[in-house]
């Protein structure tokens, strides 16, 4: 799924401001997250959730290995804290899972809307877990959000849809693991985070695979092992597009992705969103905008009142 927040990827260099190269960044990135969740749709028809989520972390791991190369080697992979590294797998493994499942049981559109909710999330999440203060303006943001969440879902009879709870669920736990990173980030580098966090995903998605597997055929395989590597690609283009541009800037055009599984929904399934998903998508992405301009006010200030 396209990533409205920053990713924890490592940021090799000095940043600089250049706003054309990171909206490309953010617009090539958004292109390549929407093709591969029609490519994960169109394989959960055939092969069990637990395999594809395990090659996309295991073959993801790929870029990582760059990355670990450009940042110094095995030394930038030191840590004192492998538990809290394996919580964050876990995290981030579970949100993944969450939308394998949105996006099997869902129109592609709406699977993609509900992962909009997760600045949502993040923001109610990081009163209790980092003790940060929310305003009366980003509280607002937050439940008027929810409440585009709820017209999304549109509830009928005693229960939600199930995809409609996984989707839910894969912003919840994204908020979770950008919490995670938060916290790591205090004494992890930005390159360890991503390595151990693809490095035990794998790894705990690879001991599910026994159990739930499916043998591919030599083209599925290669589709498979893409997707991987070009999910991994895509985030590092996705971490790009912040260190050349403000979020401010960038953040927005990771909305295009609701016009891409439009599209490609229509295209390969014939779906089209309801109504209820437009509406609920457009409060959930205006209350997203809300909170990210707050956020970049309050960053202004305070930055500010430090000089």
């Amino acid at each position: 799924m396209p990533a409205p927040l920053p990713s924890a990827l490592t940021q090799i260099g000095v940043p600089r401001d250049d706003i054309k190269r990171g909206v490309a960044y953010t617009c090539i990135a958004t292109f390549v997250f929407s093709t591969f969740n029609v490519v994960i749709k169109w394989l959960s028809d055939a092969y069990p959730i637990a395999e594809l989520v395990f090659f996309r972390s295991f073959f993801a791991l790929v870029p990582c290995l760059f990355l670990v190369w450009r940042a110094g080697g095995a030394a930038s992979l030191r840590t004192n804290r492998p538990l809290a590294h394996l919580v964050r797998a876990a995290i981030w493994l579970t949100s993944f899972c969450c939308t394998f499942i949105s996006l099997h049981l869902l129109p592609l559109a709406d699977a993609v809307a509900y992962s909009f909710a997760a600045p949502l999330f993040l923001t109610a999440l990081s009163v209790p877990i980092l003790g940060e203060k929310v305003g009366p303006h980003r509280w607002g943001a937050v439940l008027v959000g929810f409440l585009g969440v709820l017209v999304m879902a549109h509830p009928s009879g005693d229960v939600l849809k199930w995809g409609a709870l996984f989707g839910i669920g894969n912003a919840l736990f994204y908020a979770l693991g950008s919490l995670s990173v938060r916290q790591l980030s205090r004494t992890e580098s930005s390159v360890s985070i991503v390595f151990y966090t693809q490095l035990f995903g794998a790894a705990l998605s690879g001991l599910a695979v026994p159990f739930a597997w499916t043998t591919p055929s030599a083209l599925d395989a290669a589709i498979m092992i893409t997707t991987g590597i070009a999910g991994g690609i895509a985030q590092y283009w996705m971490t790009q597009a912040y260190r050349y541009a403000p979020a401010a800037v960038v953040a927005p055009f990771t909305y295009g992705a609701i016009v891409w599984a439009t599209l490609f929904g229509y295209l390969v399934w014939s779906d089209l969103p309801t109504r209820a998903v437009l509406i609920g998508a457009a409060i959930v992405i205006a209350s997203g905008l809300y909170i990210l301009h707050r956020e970049t006010k309050r960053a202004v200030q305070a930055a500010a009142s430090a000089e």
